[in-house]
């Protein structure tokens, strides 16, 4: 309980008398996980309050938080993490007593279109933070990465002090924000920590996505595109786990440690393929597109996350009952998905899809 107990220490600052609890900063919160963790933490944690730091890129997306709108302990600055001076004056209003950074470009197909997008955030964004929490003398920094920095893993599964091999430009920004924040512990002394997670689903992911890309064209009784043979390997992990295991790693980890945040259950894609298939009601026939693979497509990610289950984290969910509630979700919520799918997701779409052919 001692970490916890640092968290939730005394609030400097000119605004603490009007927000009148512990501030967290989680920058990227209008996202996928970045959403999940926000309603988590108001929900299970009363002595906090939230600011939410969200730039509203493609993938940012307000209605993600909209049951929390209003709520007295929860704020949001509409900014970029690259914006020094905006960050700063955030840091500049209040004192923060832990950040949480989950500001990212975040999809490997786009990070191939346009990398340099994926070093600007990922990497000089993620330096705007710590220099922010350097001077403020932040109580835990915990940068939010991802299993991809390990690289294919043709066996075993990938402990934390494995070296990293990054193989798209989107996994080399987040190995890059890693080191970073890793170089930032050791020569300042800043309190950081990061947890790498694995392939994450669960209602609200941008439907560019395998899963949610896949419920919405089958919904639409369109065909989905399968990278190559479909059989590269990913360990799933439900969105509420991986928030709580981020909230609980940030309480109870240690500083200058990463954890891997691992789900445990290992699918081919073609595995998730077919299920999307059957709970959707779609013949395997009809609605499979085999399209040229990914370049540098890593077949095979596992993460080994005894670690973090020593902390006393481990994932809740059951697998198949949450791939059955997201695709219901999904059929459900069409009018979250559908402006999404109808805008700029589909220009990525058809740039990403259109001609690379069938198999």
């Amino acid at each position: 309980m001692g970490f916890q107990n640092d968290l939730v220490g005394t609030v400097r600052g000119r605004k603490q008398a009007e927000l009148g609890t512990p501030v967290w900063l989680v920058t990227g919160g209008a996202g996928f996980i970045g959403s999940h963790f926000v309603k988590l933490v108001l929900r299970e944690r009363p002595e906090i309050t939230v600011l939410n730091l969200d730039a509203l890129t493609y993938a940012g997306n307000l209605e993600n938080l909209a049951e929390i709108e209003g709520h007295p302990r929860y704020r949001f600055v509409h900014a970029n993490i690259c914006d020094a001076s905006a960050v700063n004056g955030v840091f500049e209003e209040c004192a923060i007593s832990a950040i949480v950074n989950f500001a990212a470009e975040s999809h490997v197909d786009r990070s191939i279109l346009d990398p340099e997008e994926f070093l600007r955030t990922d990497i000089l964004g993620t330096h705007v933070l710590l220099e922010a929490a350097r001077r403020q003398q932040t109580n835990r920094f915990l940068q939010v990465s991802t299993d991809e920095v390990y690289g294919h893993v043709a066996h075993g599964a990938s402990r934390e002090d494995d070296p990293i091999a990054p193989r798209s430009p989107y996994a080399a920004s987040k190995a890059g924000g890693d080191l970073q924040v890793l170089a930032h512990g050791t020569t300042y002394g800043t309190s950081v920590m990061i947890t790498r997670g694995s392939n994450t689903y669960g209602p609200n992911q941008y439907p560019e996505k395998l899963i949610p890309l896949f419920v919405t064209n089958l919904i639409d009784d369109e065909p989905v595109p399968v990278y190559g043979d479909g059989l590269q390997i990913r360990d799933w992990l439900h969105v509420e786990d991986h928030a709580r295991g981020i909230l609980h790693v940030l309480e109870h980890g240690e500083l200058m440690n990463v954890y891997n945040i691992g789900g445990g259950n290992a699918r081919t894609n073609m595995e998730i393929t077919k299920r999307l298939l059957d709970l959707c009601g779609r013949s395997k026939g009809t609605h499979i597109r085999h399209v040229l693979d990914r370049p540098g497509h890593d077949r095979r990610y596992a993460l080994d996350a005894s670690k973090a289950h020593s902390l006393g984290w481990r994932p809740r969910r059951d697998f198949e009952q949450g791939l059955e509630e997201t695709a219901a979700w999904y059929r459900e919520h069409e009018s979250w998905w559908r402006p999404i799918k109808s805008g700029g997701c589909a220009d990525y779409y058809r740039t990403q899809y259109a001609e690379r052919g069938a198999r």
